[in-house]
């Protein structure tokens, strides 16, 4: 199977499941006949794939030099520190899972971030703030 078919079965299968499950890959591998250890290969080796169960909110924060350059180092400080995380870690309530990734293509925007695919730019700490105290209210007015 051509690698571009079988990315898009795998992002299909974690837009409807939040994430890649042993069961939805043994799943996979058996209607297309592929080697799960292959989908491991795929899945392990692209960073747009989770294994585990994620937050609420997934918070990608861009590694590019455009971003580096321009404070993101600081940026994934205050959020680790705001958030009680780590880089690769989901907050103790399920709300946030934090990731650092490659370029996210907004470098004239940098530093840069992904929240839940939307793409947020030109990132200062006290815009941070501002952003995780909207979601973390829109969170607990659904709840």
């Amino acid at each position: 199977m051509e690698e571009k078919i079988l990315l898009n079965i795998l992002h299909e299968a974690q837009d409807k499941h939040g994430y890649l499950s042993e069961e939805v890959l043994k799943k996979i591998s058996k209607k297309h006949q592929i080697p799960i250890s292959r989908l491991y290969g795929i899945i392990t080796f692209h960073t747009m794939f989770r294994v585990k169960k994620q937050g609420k909110h997934i918070l990608e924060l861009c590694g590019s030099p455009s971003c580096l350059l321009n404070g993101a180092r600081e940026i994934e400080r205050f959020i680790e520190k705001e958030l009680n995380v780590e880089i690769g870690e989901t907050t103790k309530d399920k709300k946030f899972s934090v990731y650092k990734t490659s370029c996210i293509g907004c470098c004239d925007g940098a530093p840069a971030m992904l929240i839940d695919g939307k793409p947020y730019v030109n990132l200062t700490i006290k815009r941070i703030k501002e952003i995780l105290k909207e979601l973390k209210n829109a969170s607990t007015k659904r709840n």
